[in-house]
């Protein structure tokens, strides 16, 4: 007697030599043969999240052990690691990082697989959602200094990640009264918030890819599967939305991200703390990029990146209950109050391309505020 068993269809049913089989009954059936079934079993791919669907199944307790990196999951939680298997693989099933199935062994969801794996290349379909961190000489792709994946879980491996990006990127040297001191070129908050972005909003169902990191010399860029949920020029306004609502919801739990929709508005701060070029979001058919760049002199800045550094001002003081004047955007790019003028030009190449508008023109012209052009 031979006891074959077929692990359930996740994304698309399960073929044999190419065709796809039902079973109705006790009978084994073509499942083209069944247009209602198969309408109802897309229908079940389509409402089933990624987090609950089943990274590896069939494992005992010991093989959950191995997997998962579950001390530190205890540890980002903020509670004791219990003395007892017992306990610990309590708690796992009770989060839903593994769960209880009908043979009586466990399976690993893909949250706690994606989350928590020691190793991720042990999940068959979680390999390539691993981050690839990608160091290039110069600001092409032609030459490649280093290169490096990811191989634990996003939690456990946040804060080592971001580490090494951080010892990837250059500094400037600042030389104070006694002592040189290093700054950082890029503020590493808008770094932590972009990359738990790219992490938490990737799309899991595009297949072959996954978040990637590339550092050039002149920029930085971070990129993710799948298309925003939300108009990308609506980033720092919109209530915050998710396709991977527990993820999220466990990234925000251990203080990776915040999940109230006020990343973008950081980075966006951060960058004009910094003075540096407006970051610009590239959305193409299945990814979503946002780049940041070096510190460029205004004079160094082309037109449409002091009108989208201008766009994104008023939008941050929109946010805030704020508008953005002459005055404030001189702050922003760190003009002088006696080169007023220049600012005005940047305001006024803004309002003709439409990007922002004025808000009240019964004042002096040194009295005008100005609005997103969406509010």
């Amino acid at each position: 007697m031979v006891i074959l068993e077929i692990e359930k269809a996740i994304e698309i049913p399960v073929q044999f030599n190419g065709i796809e089989y039902i079973r109705i009954g006790s009978y084994k059936k073509l499942l083209k043969e069944f247009s209602s079934k198969e309408r109802d079993l897309w229908r079940k791919f389509d409402l089933s999240a990624f987090e609950d669907q089943i990274a590896k199944a069939n494992v005992d307790e010991s093989e959950v052990l191995k997997l998962l990196d579950y001390p530190s999951y205890f540890d980002l939680i903020d509670i004791p690691l219990p003395e007892e298997r017992k306990a610990i693989i309590e708690k796992l099933s009770e989060e839903e990082i593994i769960i209880k199935n009908d043979a009586g062994t466990w399976d690993v969801t893909n949250l706690g697989a994606v989350l928590f794996a020691k190793e991720l290349s042990r999940f068959k379909y979680l390999k390539r959602k691993a981050v690839r961190v990608i160091q290039y000489k110069g600001n092409s792709r032609i030459e490649t200094i280093r290169e490096q994946e990811g191989r634990r879980g996003y939690a456990v491996g946040f804060e080592e990640l971001i580490s090494y990006i951080d010892n990837l990127l250059p500094r400037n040297e600042i030389i104070g009264k006694a002592l040189r001191k290093e700054h950082p070129i890029y503020p590493q908050l808008a770094i932590r918030e972009l990359v738990a972005n790219a992490i938490i909003h990737q799309d899991f169902s595009v297949r072959g890819t996954g978040p990637m990191v590339e550092i050039f010399s002149d920029r930085m860029e971070i990129t993710n599967p799948g298309v925003p949920l939300v108009d990308s020029e609506r980033f720092l306004d919109t209530p915050p939305k998710s396709r991977n609502e527990a993820l999220a919801s466990f990234m925000r739990r251990m203080g990776i991200c915040e999940e109230r929709g006020s990343g973008f508005d950081k980075v966006v701060f951060e960058t004009e703390s910094y003075q540096l070029p407006a970051p610009i979001v590239e959305v193409s058919s299945e990814h979503t990029k946002v780049i940041l760049f070096t510190y460029k002199d205004l004079k160094e800045m082309t037109k449409e990146e002091k009108i989208r550094a201008c766009y994104l001002h008023a939008c941050l003081k929109y946010v805030t209950r704020d508008f953005l004047t002459n005055a404030s955007l001189r702050e922003r790019f760190g003009i002088k109050d006696k080169n007023s003028a220049i600012a005005s030009r940047i305001i006024k190449d803004s309002t003709d391309r439409g990007v922002i508008k004025l808000k009240n023109i019964d004042t002096a012209p040194r009295y005008y505020k100005y609005l997103p052009f969406w509010s």
